[in-house]
């Protein structure tokens, strides 16, 4: 894997800070944001400095029960292309369900949630991650997330179900020490064993940040510092192998350029301590394999049964959808879940759905003033997410005009307006034969 060094993940409220900081090697662009055929000039300045950069997907849901999407593959491989990126990354985790496979509406998650560590999933995110390498031009690396909860009844840790992964699809590995943390506090697992059972040679890159903890729960927020707990676990990494990248990733409440520089030399203090540990081996030096559980790994069985994923899709299928819809429909939580924990996730989802359309209709939160979020949260409690977040955001509109809200005629009507403005393919026409069926449709809204 080619060497990237530091990097910082790149994004537009800090675009100028960024081309200007000294010592940024690399950034990581979130792809879904970038046009390929017009990528920010910003990024352009960059890579004309020399300056990589790596597509970062979040909406593929590669651990998901369907086949990874062809329309989002060829997406990303657009964005890898258009930004000469030397490989793309994603998440081993899913993101949506329902659909086809249990006969059921789709949930969208708006997300990134965690897969059970079982042999249905391994077998399932194996021929997803599959598929996406033949779709894509570039190598893939694939990250494992933070997590709120866990599923009952897993069969594997977090490190033997990377090993196996990596083993039998050659993935890369995007490693989050952050994520390492936040499952550490929230679940009880070690970052040590967890590093101790990774195929470090598969390592891509690492990801590090911040977030808070409250009432014993760790929440991986991407928006505050990064704690000495999260450069620790780094040390650590470090210590086993030499990371062929580092990145700092900040999504928002972001801080002066100069605490961001100061984030970036507290991570590059954490690297060498551990180059200078002298519990690290000869780079490139393979663990020995975790201990499995006595199953043979997909290169030892017939194809047939090596490939053939079907009940292990609708298994997982049905298992990720009944998760999901407990989590944002209000159903009952699934045997075996922390209902405690299930109530924590519920309440994340529904704020950042609530932040996020905020930021992509950013006239709601203007014309509902106070009163945005607090109508945004009691909607999400009954709506889940169908598309996405544009789509969430036409549908709460609409879903208070047909209740006859706000209150207040004026603002009312200055929601309708929004809403009609957005709700068709195209700009609004000023034939009279359009403007007639618009009026129609105002007396229907209309309390």
């Amino acid at each position: 894997m080619e060497r990237l060094g530091t990097g910082i993940g790149w994004r537009p409220e800090i675009s100028d800070a960024v081309e200007r900081m000294p010592g940024v090697e690399w950034v990581e662009v979130v792809a879904e944001n970038v046009c390929p055929g017009h990528p920010p000039e910003s990024l352009l300045r960059l890579r004309a400095r020399g300056v990589t950069v790596v597509p970062h997907g979040v909406s593929l849901g590669l651990g998901g029960a369907e086949r990874p999407d062809e329309g989002r593959l060829n997406a990303l491989a657009e964005r890898a292309e258009a930004l000469g990126a030397p490989l793309v990354t994603e998440h081993i985790a899913y993101v949506r369900a329902g659909g086809p496979l249990t006969a059921s509406d789709p949930l969208e998650a708006g997300h990134l949630l965690p897969v059970p560590r079982t042999r249905d999933t391994l077998d399932v995110l194996c021929e997803n991650v599959r598929i996406a390498q033949e779709a894509l031009p570039v190598p893939l690396a694939v990250e494992n997330i933070a997590a709120l909860l866990s599923w009952p009844g897993e069969e594997m840790t977090e490190g033997q179900f990377l090993y196996e992964l990596a083993d039998r699809t050659g993935v890369r590995l995007l490693i989050d020490v952050a994520n390492l943390h936040t499952n550490h506090v929230n679940q009880g697992e070690d970052p040590a064993k967890a590093l101790a059972e990774l195929p470090l040679e598969a390592i891509a890159y690492v990801h590090v940040a911040g977030g808070y903890e409250r009432d014993g729960v760790w929440h991986d927020s991407h928006a505050h510092p990064v704690p000495r707990p999260v450069l620790d676990v780094l040390t650590d990494l470090a210590s086993r192998v030499s990371p062929p990248g580092v990145l700092l990733e900040r999504d928002e409440n972001f801080p002066e350029p100069g605490e961001l520089e100061r984030e970036l030399s507290a991570i590059r203090e954490a690297v060498e301590l551990g180059r200078t540990s002298a519990a690290r081996p000869s780079v490139g030096a393979c663990p020995s394999p975790p201990q499995r559980s006595g199953r043979a790994s997909a290169a030892d069985l017939p194809v047939t049964a090596a490939t053939d994923t079907g009940p292990a899709r609708q298994r997982l299928a049905l298992a990720q959808t009944a998760l999901l819809s407990a989590l944002v429909a209000g159903t009952p939580a699934p045997e075996g879940f922390d209902r405690v924990r299930l109530g924590v996730q519920a309440r994340a989802l529904a704020s950042k759905r609530a932040g996020v359309v905020a930021k992509i209709a950013p006239e709601l939160p203007v014309i509902l003033g106070d009163g945005y979020r607090a109508a945004f949260l009691a909607y999400a409690q009954r709506h889940p997410m169908r598309g996405g977040y544009r789509r969430d955001a036409m549908d709460f509109a609409e879903s208070l005009l047909l209740d006859g809200r706000p209150s207040d005629a004026g603002v009312r009507r200055e929601l309708r307006e929004w809403w009609l403005d957005r709700s068709g393919p195209a700009p609004r026409s000023t034939r009279p034969a359009i403007r007639a069926a618009r009026a129609a449709r105002r007396v229907l809204l209309r309390r």
